[in-house]
């Protein structure tokens, strides 16, 4: 089962990093029509699923699944408008830092109670994003704004799923987040509007495509092995992505980045231990 996760949990990794690289690639265009190309990908795979096993569309809770759909594509957009001006590794770094503000607004909405030990081990990890900032000056202040903000609405993500709960469906959750990021994104991104060509067209349709298979290779790595195996697997994905930033676009780290970088995962990843104890 173990390995049969990893296998999963790899292919997720590659494809959430290869979707980070496309984006990247395609710089000019606004970061709306990025959000826009990148949901209708996933609308192609998230409908037919539910018209197929005939599962209603409108959702139960759906005051919270409009919720959680606006608060997901404000994530998304500052994230993509992070990797314009950050390292592919740096910005996917950063806004893994989400389970901080997850915790803080869990203990606030959902009064859950939040381990010692955790905020010691969230304390490491945010120490990491100081050290980025205050010893590399390669770091941009607006790419890190960006990419911590993201991470903030992040974490109200994760909240507004847990008050969901398993009133709805998955898939209508993933489904009500794309059909919001496609209406809120196609319409920010009409001013600024770049009609893409060649090869372009293939490149912003695909960046759904990478994005489905991301989520569904993680769900499948989270259904072979308990969640406190597979969460610490979720962060191959910045391994996978400083290789293509420098492999791809010739990114250079400082000794600073990657000791930032490094606290950074090793907090979160002792934090996820933590809560599984």
């Amino acid at each position: 089962m173990l390995k049969k996760a990893i296998h999963f949990m790899i292919l997720s990794a590659f494809a959430f990093a290869l979707l980070n690289a496309f984006v990247k690639s395609l710089n000019h265009f606004s970061a709306y029509q990025i959000v826009f190309f990148r949901s209708i990908g996933s609308l192609a795979f998230t409908v037919p699923f539910l018209i197929r096993n005939n599962i209603s569309m409108y959702g139960n809770k759906k005051k919270l699944l409009i919720i959680r759909g606006l608060v997901g594509v404000t994530s998304m957009t500052l994230f993509f408008y992070s990797l314009k001006y950050l390292n592919m590794g740096t910005a996917a770094t950063v806004r893994y830092i989400s389970p901080i503000f997850a915790a803080i607004f869990a203990l606030i909405f959902l009064k859950e109670r939040i381990k010692p030990l955790q905020w010691l081990f969230l304390l490491i990890a945010f120490s990491g994003v100081l050290i980025l900032k205050g010893f590399d000056s390669q770091i941009n202040t607006i790419g890190l704004i960006y990419a911590i903000a993201s991470a903030i609405f992040s974490g109200l993500v994760y909240v507004t799923i847990r008050m969901i709960g398993k009133g709805d469906h998955p898939v209508v959750i993933v489904n009500y987040f794309m059909i919001i990021a496609a209406i809120v994104g196609g319409v920010l991104a009409i001013p600024n509007w770049i009609t893409p060509v060649g090869y372009e067209w293939g490149l912003l349709l695909s960046l759904g495509v990478f994005g489905y298979f991301g989520q569904f290779y993680m769900t499948k790595a989270f259904q072979n092995i308990e969640t406190n195996q597979a969460a610490p697997l979720k962060y191959i994905e910045v391994i996978f992505t400083l290789l293509i930033g420098v492999i791809w676009f010739n990114e250079i780290y400082t000794l600073w980045s990657v000791l930032g970088i490094l606290l950074i995962v090793s907090g979160l990843i002792l934090n996820v231990k933590t809560i599984r104890k």
